[in-house]
């Protein structure tokens, strides 16, 4: 796993093009504790992940498993990958730059937005191994996806290309395969540019009023309008709200502070 920061983005590289970046226990801990850096620095205000090689990740490293070894990461409630139970406030985008099958497919439903390129392929096909998309795969996919469509990728266990999981709705974008990352990157440099308490904020809103009365395992109240009024007493008391309209009014970019 590489880690790197540019500018107000951090960049997280899945590096095992060997294994077509399967998931063992080390990249998990690896994974996880990049979230965790990024999530502590406060000139980080997205976070992009992406593969080496040909895959973006080809799930649960099943040699390990064989082998009796643990995948998990060594902070176990990170979930797979260290990353699909793993909050952070910070916008996380997924540059899928091919093959994304079972786990792969969990990672990117467990990222706020997916960039991909053209030669992605996303699906779950545990149920052709007698297995489970347990890393998330059934329970975020329905809230994704219209409920049809989540239950034929599951149910049949085929996968899907990059332009068929845009028109279902699976990811926000498909590009060329070598702008992938560039893509991404401007995407990221986009939300980077925003008031980052606004963008933290909102961010957990959304999730917050998704979740209300479910079980996502995150910090939510089961009130949507209180998980709003809370987003929206931290933003509006914060010194970014009073810098944005100062600054339009001023007709100069605004410096935000994220606080």
């Amino acid at each position: 796993m590489r880690f790197e920061t540019r500018g107000h983005v951090a960049v997280i590289t899945l590096n095992r093009p060997e294994a077509m970046n399967a998931v063992n226990g080390a990249l998990a801990t690896a994974v996880g504790e990049a979230l965790e850096s990024a999530a502590a620095d406060p000139q980080v205000r997205a976070v992009i992940i992406i593969g080496t090689g040909r895959a973006f990740c080809a799930g649960a490293d099943l040699k390990e498993l064989a082998a009796g070894r643990s995948i998990l990461s060594a902070t176990p409630e990170w979930g797979f990958a260290g990353l699909v139970n793993h909050w952070i406030d910070k916008p996380l985008i997924a540059a899928v730059n091919g093959f994304a099958m079972g786990g792969g497919t969990e990672i990117a439903l467990a990222c706020d937005l997916v960039v991909a390129s053209e030669r992605a392929v996303f699906g779950l096909p545990e149920v052709k191994r007698g297995l489970l998309a347990a890393a998330g795969g059934v329970v975020r996919l329905q809230r994704q996806i219209p409920l049809k469509r989540a239950l034929e990728l599951a149910l049949v266990g085929d996968g899907v290309e990059a332009a068929t999981a845009l028109d279902w709705g699976l990811i926000n974008r498909v590009v060329p395969h070598e702008r992938v990352f560039e893509e991404a990157m401007e995407l990221a440099e986009r939300i980077a540019a925003n008031a980052p308490l606004s963008v933290r904020e909102t961010k957990r809103a959304i999730y917050g009023a998704a979740a209300a009365g479910s079980d996502w395992s995150l910090p939510w109240s089961d009130d949507p309008w209180e998980v709003n009024r809370a987003a929206r007493d931290v933003v509006f008391a914060s010194r970014d709200a009073r810098e944005g309209p100062t600054a339009f009014a001023q007709k100069r970019p605004p410096v935000w502070e994220g606080r």
